[in-house]
């Protein structure tokens, strides 16, 4: 919010930071398909990095 609080997204997907909204709207119409979590996130920060100048497309996968 901007405030600190933390808050949970309706349908459980989330973009943050300068291409967020980019990445966020590419995840939003992978997630009805057979890809993983993981090709997701992959997939939405690289149309996220073609799209924002201020996204890199190096990406550091954490699972848990």
């Amino acid at each position: 919010s901007g405030t600190g609080d933390v808050l949970e997204p309706a349908d459980g997907i989330i973009g943050i930071g300068s291409g967020g909204n980019y990445a966020l709207a590419a995840a939003k119409v992978m997630i009805d398909t057979d890809l993983s979590a993981e090709e997701i996130a992959r997939k939405s920060i690289k149309v996220a990095s073609d799209i924002c100048v201020f996204t890199n497309n190096n990406v550091t996968v954490e699972k848990i």
